[in-house]
């Protein structure tokens, strides 16, 4: 099947690169040239601007968008709207506000253009072990690009279905679902990362306590100098807290098991604001979501050890560079 990619980042880039090793053609688009002619070497078609991009598309065409949320995604969308036609469809698989995406579905309706939101979870690892997909939108349009949304997530081998699950009942096991309407996979996505921001400050605030264990204003009885690295080792193998996430906190720490490389300012790019937010509109009690949201800016000021393995996890899954210390 055919792709328009525009956004060639540690996401887009990579993407395209699965879907070209799935059989697709893809017809790409960056603001660096550089980017296009790399991925262009690796067998997608290059464009050297929207304008060509949507021109080297047969119709009914598809767009994906993987770009920063905010004012990068809508210009692009609105030049992209005013290139396309009725019929043909755009996918925003960035961490867009699902509020917007309700407001571009009715504006692009008018078109006679389907418009798609997928959160699009799976990082820097996601090219190797697939991506798991939430898709907002028409379910015909959904359909037509099943063969896409097939190829780019991880397939039924990922896991074994869950017990009592009739095999073949849905999607959901091959690791992409159409949830709902314009706004639903996105809103799925965010609420995903607000509960991923909980999952990584538990793990985070754990291994501090493990390391504090050592710390020599306690009792020399009760003293205990532990081995990080091989704890989470340990962890990843019957516990019931094992996860890809722990996978990676071991990774993380068998690296550099004091973390010296992070300061533990630990950015968030937004779900987590907005989970907290719609929790409220909903009055819905989310403790754990906010406490974890409000640590995120808590560390920018007086990073510990604790902050410096959310770093790490960050850094680990999503390729996520530290930002700089601001006075």
């Amino acid at each position: 099947m055919q792709l328009g990619m525009v956004g060639l980042g540690r996401m887009g880039g990579n993407m395209v690169l699965r879907l070209l090793a799935g059989g697709h053609e893809c017809v790409v688009w960056d603001r660096d040239p550089g980017v296009v002619e790399a991925h262009a070497a690796a067998g997608a078609r290059g464009a050297a601007a929207l304008q060509e991009l949507a021109g080297m598309l047969a119709p009914p065409r598809a767009v994906w968008l993987m770009l920063p949320a905010g004012k990068p995604t809508e210009e692009t969308l609105a030049a992209l709207a005013d290139l396309l036609s009725p019929g043909d469809a755009l996918i925003d698989g960035g961490n867009s506000h699902f509020k917007d995406d309700v407001r571009r579905a009715r504006e692009l309706a008018g078109r006679g253009i389907d418009y798609l939101d997928a959160g699009t979870s799976g990082g820097v690892w996601g090219r190797e072990r697939g991506y798991c997909l939430m898709i907002g939108g028409p379910a015909a349009a959904v359909a037509r690009l099943e063969p896409i949304f097939r190829t780019l997530a991880p397939g039924r081998d990922a896991a074994p279905p869950t017990p009592g699950r009739a095999p073949g009942t849905g999607t959901a096991e091959e690791g992409f679902l159409h949830c709902g309407p314009a706004g639903a996979g996105h809103f799925v996505k965010m609420v995903h990362n607000g509960i991923e921001y909980g999952l990584m400050q538990a793990y985070a605030e754990g291994f501090d306590l493990l390391r504090s264990a050592a710390a020599e204003h306690l009792p020399a009885e009760r003293r205990y100098d532990l081995d990080l690295p091989e704890i989470a080792e340990l962890w990843r193998r019957g516990s019931v807290v094992g996860s890809w996430l722990l996978d990676l906190a071991a990774r993380a720490l068998r690296e550099d098991p004091e973390l010296a490389r992070f300061a533990g300012r630990v950015q968030d790019s937004g779900e987590g604001r907005w989970t907290i937010e719609t929790a409220i509109e909903e009055g819905v009690p989310a403790t754990v979501l906010a406490a974890s949201l409000f640590a995120r800016f808590r560390s920018r000021r007086d990073g510990g050890f604790a902050d410096k393995l959310l770093s790490a996890l960050r850094a680990q899954f999503g390729g996520h560079v530290e930002a700089p210390a601001k006075d």
